[in-house]
């Protein structure tokens, strides 16, 4: 195991952690939650570095890393739309671009095509996991509509862009 692949485990480790410091709710609870969150968060961008950079690219990473991104955020806004932060709505767009590029890439895998992460899919990440993070530690106020809006643009913009791009993968199908 490679230190990129474990930095990829402490972020999927760190999620249940994280969760219970939501779930109690106390101000030094969500302020340890914020921390931790930024540690998974920053992980996201050390593990790439890493695997690039020492050329520690496999296969388990290529797999994980985008699921741990999802495990991590989609944890945080489930707990958001329990606690009445976050439009039950937006989460259920969010899930359907995700499972729609997921399907779509395991299409292309069928086909013997590799669908690479797009700009746009980065961008969309990191402006979730900042708004996220902003969400955490306040309640439903002016902030956390804003951040929904921004990680509702940055999903749709990027599910489409994604769609359009490898359109030519339903052909057939």
């Amino acid at each position: 195991m490679n230190t990129a692949n474990k930095l990829t485990l402490v972020r999927i480790g760190v999620v249940p952690v994280i969760l219970v410091l939501l779930y109690l709710g106390q101000p030094w609870a969500l302020w340890t939650a914020v921390c931790v969150y930024i540690v998974a968060c920053v992980t996201d961008t050390l593990d790439g570095y890493v695997a690039r950079h020492y050329d520690q690219i496999s296969n388990f990473g290529k797999f994980m890393d985008p699921l741990a991104d999802k495990m991590l955020v989609l944890s945080v806004m489930c707990v958001f739309v329990q606690r009445g932060q976050m439009a039950g709505w937006v989460l259920a767009l969010v899930l359907l671009r995700e499972f729609g590029v997921s399907g779509l890439r395991l299409l292309a895998v069928e086909r013997g095509q590799v669908i690479a992460a797009a700009w746009s899919g980065k961008l969309k990440t990191l402006v979730t996991m900042i708004c996220l993070g902003f969400m955490i530690p306040f309640k439903w106020d002016w902030l956390s509509i804003v951040a929904q809006i921004l990680i509702l643009l940055t999903t749709l913009v990027s599910g489409a862009e994604y769609f359009w791009k490898n359109r030519a993968v339903f052909r057939g199908a």
